[in-house]
């Protein structure tokens, strides 16, 4: 439990799920090649090795899926007609095959009758080009994919900052109490299927109305900040978490820790928010706050819930307050 350190899971969320589709530049996008001519397979993969990709060939369908599961690529060339596992059957695989990114496949194919066509794009496909190609056609067709798969990233990359936004404490970027309320029933769960310990700290600014009243609200929220700043220094990253529970209440959840180590943990806490100088409208200013601890071995009865751990967290708290602020109480 020593080695705390600062944490912010919405920014790394976000840069998590924002690097997770490819991994390489928009211009540079690796190419699963799906083709049974060697001639033709060798004459695609200097084209698109010239153009800037890398290229990964496979001399029929089935090979290519096991390829295809074995790494993502976001574009894939495949000819029709192939043993094993021909274009469609590929197609059909790669759609049905769980991505983390949409995948842009074109059929090469001499097979060129309407109902040809309507079959590829039925099975998945997102375009077609008849055999003979001119390479440049290839490339132009390939510049419509990028930009396809460009606005795809995009959209998600949004909507997961939509995402983050909703479970976020926008003054502190803490998370928010409606997160809290749907992550700590999970993480009680969690703690009781394999037996590990689970404590929760519930912390309270002392005399925070005074600051309000005394300040002004924009002082207030300088303090408040500067509060979750000092909390985020000393707890695990990646690992313990904090929520804003209403006004100047923050909760912090610390999964994996007994009751003695989420004591210890208050404490720093504690000592370092009282410790921190902080500036506020150019003048030095302190506080402290009040510390209550629970945990969830100590709750009695199996069927203690997330709310019983908060409002055993809450009745220490108010111990703390009601015996001179400034202090940690916890059994």
């Amino acid at each position: 439990m020593d080695n705390h350190l600062q944490s912010d899971h919405a920014d790394r969320w976000i840069a998590d799920r924002r690097n997770m589709d490819v991994g390489v530049s928009e211009d540079a996008l690796p190419v699963l090649i799906a083709e049974d001519n060697p001639v033709g397979r060798r004459l695609l993969e200097k084209s698109l090795a010239k153009a800037g990709h890398e290229v990964v060939s496979a001399s029929n369908g089935r090979e290519a899926f096991e390829l295809f599961k074995e790494r993502f690529f976001p574009i894939v060339l495949t000819d029709w007609m192939m043993p094993e596992m021909d274009g469609v059957q590929l197609c059909r695989a790669i759609r049905f095959h769980q991505t983390p990114g949409y995948v842009f496949i074109v059929f090469l194919t001499s097979k060129d009758t309407k109902e040809d066509i309507v079959s590829a794009l039925d099975a998945g496909a997102d375009d077609y080009l008849t055999k003979p190609f001119h390479q440049a056609e290839l490339m132009a067709r390939l510049k419509t994919g990028k930009r396809i798969l460009g606005l795809e990233r995009s959209l998600k990359a949004a909507n997961e900052d939509i995402k983050v936004l909703s479970i976020t404490d926008a003054l502190t970027g803490s998370y928010n109490r409606g997160h809290l309320m749907t992550r700590l029933p999970e993480e009680v769960s969690r703690a009781r299927r394999y037996g590990h310990p689970l404590s929760l700290i519930m912390c309270d600014i002392d005399h925070f109305k005074n600051i309000n009243d005394s300040c002004g609200h924009a002082v207030g929220d300088v303090v408040l900040q500067n509060f979750v700043a000092c909390l985020n220094e000393t707890i695990r990253r990646e690992v313990d978490w904090i929520a804003r529970y209403g006004g100047e209440e923050f909760v912090v959840v610390l999964p994996d820790t007994a009751l003695k180590g989420a004591m210890a943990v208050a404490e720093r806490l504690r000592k370092s928010s009282a410790e921190r100088i902080m500036q506020v409208e150019g003048r030095e200013t302190r506080i402290t706050a009040s510390f209550g601890v629970a945990s969830l071995a100590l709750l009695k009865g199996e069927a203690a819930t997330s709310e019983d751990l908060l409002k055993e967290a809450d009745r220490y708290l108010y111990r703390a307050k009601k015996q001179g602020r400034n202090r940690v109480s916890g059994r």
